[in-house]
């Protein structure tokens, strides 16, 4: 898979242990980058880069708290110097969590992470993908922090692309229903089967067909693509 990737440069995913994280990981070494894998969950993370090395690519796992500024400082640096940044992860929506404290988890640690990589200095030509949602940008849901944590994101994004242009281009996707561990179920439910209903494919996505997106805008062949926000839904935005 040809990108236009240059071989061996680094890309820092985070929330790598699993869903859609490790399937950017995964798909990130497949086109010939060196992935730092991030995660909080240390064993987790370790099997997305077993992984990724039994397939012939290159990786590193990082066990890191993406709220904690010592641990990302020390995450950067066990990472190397790191052309490309997504921004992916956050807590699961369902979780009951404070209103303030899930904005520092959702959109503040995407602030921490992004500025701690941009004082590492990474080259021009640099990118940086964030991870939003069709919740908060597109339509709202019961929890209040997610929707306003990841309407932030997608604000957080824009800014970047503006401000840190031509360095360094920064973009958003915006998944749909996802089938991830964290919904694991949720498509069997009375709502899950509405939510599929309504769209257009008949069904969830996968977290591979997110992570080709974000491969795509991390990529030169998006060069001249800053600050959108790319749902990656299926449609079911256009059906609603």
């Amino acid at each position: 898979m040809d990108l236009g990737f240059a071989a061996g440069q680094t890309v820092v995913v985070t929330g790598a242990g699993s869903g859609i994280g490790r399937a950017i990981a995964v798909l990130a070494a497949t086109a010939g980058l060196r992935v730092a894998a991030w995660d909080i969950a240390a064993a987790a993370v370790a099997d997305t880069v077993a992984g990724i090395e039994a397939a012939g690519g290159s990786a590193v796992a990082v066990t890191a708290d993406v709220s904690d500024p010592a641990a990302v400082r020390a995450a950067l640096a066990a990472s190397g110097p790191a052309r490309y940044l997504v921004n992916n992860a956050g807590p699961a929506s369902s979780g009951d969590l404070a209103f303030a404290r899930a904005l520092e988890l959702t959109v503040g640690s995407v602030r921490l992470v992004t500025q701690e990589w941009l004082a590492t200095g990474p080259p021009s030509g640099a990118a940086v993908v964030n991870v939003a949602s069709v919740a908060g940008n597109h339509f709202g849901t019961a929890s209040d922090w997610y929707c306003a944590g990841k309407a932030a994101i997608a604000g957080y994004t824009r800014h970047l692309a503006l401000t840190r242009a031509p360095a360094v281009r920064a973009n958003a996707v915006a998944p749909g229903l996802i089938a991830t561990p964290r919904m694991a179920g949720f498509a069997e439910t009375d709502l899950g089967r509405a939510v599929i209903g309504r769209n257009p494919q008949r069904r969830p996505g996968a977290p591979e067909e997110v992570a080709g997106a974000v491969l795509f805008l991390l990529s030169p062949l998006a060069a001249y693509v800053n600050g959108v926000l790319l749902p990656v839904d299926g449609g079911w935005l256009i059906a609603q």
